[in-house]
């Protein structure tokens, strides 16, 4: 009787949040919402920057340059510092330099200078990347292997709440207020017709509207800081295996010989790359339409709800799919929505471009658990900072995307639609990867 009460204890399923960690976890993921509002008050600007500072689509999706190549900047320097330090560590420097860039947006306002605003965002995101590279292998840390994965997901599903925050602000705070996407009864924008002196008057008070969220946002991650800086956090790194560090050379030499941790760094990249195309350009997607920015937002907050529940279904699926052939499975459905934005002009095409949203919704943290998953504890935060690395392509794609859609026309077809074959590409490098892991998986 005692030994079938033991096997049985041994053989449970274990818990996805251990009691003990159920604190940390719940303040990690609170951070998770954080960079989500970051990340999606931050997309609609591109069109807004596009206007009142009258850019080319290519020059204002620099916005997302300088957003996305701060976590290319901050990634390895974030994780070097964790090896050094700790977890808990890396979360504070995160949040302090996440509240600075965020506050110089004040001064950026001031001057009136499109390049101070990307400098500023430039600074916000190497905190993002400190508290990206943290909070991931830190989540994954908290309990069992078995369950990392979905662990990681349920983190991720708050992720998305920031991203509905930050499209909500834009949408109903940001976008309505700024005098300079006024539009005359053929719905063409009136701004570029007015005197010099007029445009000065309004760019003076739309940038001042851009502002005021992120000192808001510095505000409560100021906040955030000083409840987290009171907070005892649980020492999960290498020293609780008991081990010295090995040397950085050391850990690179390992992952490089992981296949799928290297193939996860490329598919996380073209992953990025695709959800960062998607919500950037849907309001130009939808501008193309004749739909004002303001009411084309409102398509990407119903994008990002169909990402959050989403995000919950797939996480529930994990417990009977196995997550590889899941990661697959979204990919096809990603692929064939986002080919239906490129073929189809009109409303339709813009509903599948919204419905792309589903499918991406388990695609990051998905790929980033696979990656890790044979990834050992020593070298989790090296590991992570690749995987956080792989966010450049959201910086380099949307440019890109942005000189396509400049064409204005491409065969006849609109260039703006002519330019989601970029995402398309992207989707099937994840199909490619999720199918080659679950094949090896199969063979394990």
């Amino acid at each position: 009787m005692t030994l079938s009460v033991c096997t049985m204890k041994q053989t449970s399923t274990p818990k996805l949040v251990e009691r003990r960690y159920l604190l940390p976890f719940i303040l990690v993921t609170s951070l998770f919402a954080l960079w989500g509002f970051a990340n999606d008050i931050t997309n609609p600007m591109v069109a807004a920057f596009q206007t009142v500072m009258e850019l080319s689509a290519s020059k204002a999706s620099l916005v997302q340059f300088a957003f996305y190549g701060g976590y290319a900047t901050m990634a390895i320097p974030a994780a070097l510092f964790i090896r050094r330090n700790s977890y808990k560590s890396g979360i504070l420097l995160g949040l302090t330099l996440y509240a600075i860039g965020a506050f110089l947006f004040m001064p950026a306002a001031a001057y009136q200078n499109f390049y101070f605003f990307c400098g500023s965002l430039y600074i916000l995101t190497f905190g993002l990347a400190f508290l990206e590279t943290t909070a991931n292998p830190f989540i994954l840390s908290l309990g069992s292997k078995e369950t990392s994965t979905r662990r990681l997901n349920l983190a991720q599903a708050f992720n998305p709440m920031g991203s509905l925050s930050g499209m909500a602000v834009a949408s109903l705070v940001v976008l309505p207020a700024l005098w300079s996407d006024r539009r005359d009864a053929a719905g063409q924008i009136i701004f570029s017709t007015l005197s010099e002196s007029e445009k000065a008057g309004i760019r003076l008070h739309d940038l001042a509207v851009i502002r005021n969220p992120y000192v808001v946002i510095g505000l409560v991650v100021i906040a955030m800081l000083v409840i987290i800086s009171l907070t005892r956090m649980p020492n999960t790194a290498v020293a609780e295996e008991g081990g010295t560090p090995s040397s950085a050379r050391a850990t690179l030499s390992r992952l490089w010989h992981n296949v799928t941790y290297r193939e996860g760094v490329v598919a996380q990249a073209f992953y990025v790359a695709a959800q960062i195309m998607v919500w950037t350009f849907i309001i130009q997607y939808a501008d193309n339409l004749g739909i004002n920015k303001a009411t084309a937002q409102m398509y990407n907050i119903a994008a990002m709800g169909m990402f959050l529940c989403a995000r919950f279904v797939s996480t529930f699926l994990m417990k009977y799919i196995n997550s590889r052939l899941l990661l697959t499975i979204f990919g096809c459905g990603a692929a064939v929505c986002t080919l239906g934005a490129i073929c189809i002009v009109g409303h339709t095409g813009l509903l599948c471009l919204v419905a792309v949203s589903f499918f991406m919704s388990l695609m990051f943290p998905t790929i980033y658990g696979i990656a890790l998953e044979k990834v050992s504890l020593e070298d989790s935060s090296l590991g992570a900072a690749f995987l956080i690395e792989a966010i450049v392509g959201g910086a380099i794609c949307p440019p890109l995307q942005g000189k396509i859609i400049d064409m204005g026309t491409v065969c006849g077809h609109p260039a703006v639609n002519v330019s989601f074959c970029l995402p398309l590409i992207c989707f099937l490098v994840i199909i490619t990867y999720g199918l080659r892991c679950y094949r090896r998986s199969k063979v394990a």
